[in-house]
């Protein structure tokens, strides 16, 4: 399930079915398991912490911390020597996905939001100068 904000822009009806086919049945691990969703957010002049905030109706004192989009990813494709074959899988797709992040949006950023029971953002700017990227949940103590 995606989350929708705007609809019936011409970048967006090209890529978006992309990322939602990349994000298949992936699944970001933390202290919990969640499911890594396609993100549509409306127009965005800049990629920062407000203007996502802004997008999911946040308040505007919740935390948001901004990590660099490559280090972000570092971490989940990086294949280790005891990832059995289904670990290896998930860092295969999970690459591919950064690959068509960094293919079709321009200023990509992390965001994490929340404390504990965190929501963390991918996300850069589309052709159709909109916020696009994925999402998923974290639980962190």
């Amino acid at each position: 399930m995606a989350i929708y904000f705007q609809k019936k822009r011409k970048f967006f009806e090209a890529l978006f079915p992309q990322i939602e086919a990349a994000c298949e049945g992936l699944i970001y691990v933390s202290e919990t398991d969640a499911r890594v969703r396609a993100f549509d957010g409306s127009g965005a002049g800049t990629v920062d912490g407000q203007n996502i905030l802004q997008h999911l109706g946040g308040e505007p004192e919740e935390l948001v911390i901004e990590l660099e989009f490559e280090s972000f990813f570092d971490r989940l494709t990086l294949v280790k020597d005891w990832h059995s074959l289904q670990e290896k899988e998930r860092t295969k797709k999970i690459l591919e996905l950064k690959t068509l992040l960094e293919e079709n949006l321009h200023d990509l950023k992390v965001f994490k939001i929340g404390q504990i029971r965190v929501r963390i953002f991918a996300v850069g700017i589309d052709e159709d100068g909109c916020l696009t990227g994925i999402t998923t949940e974290a639980v962190e103590t």
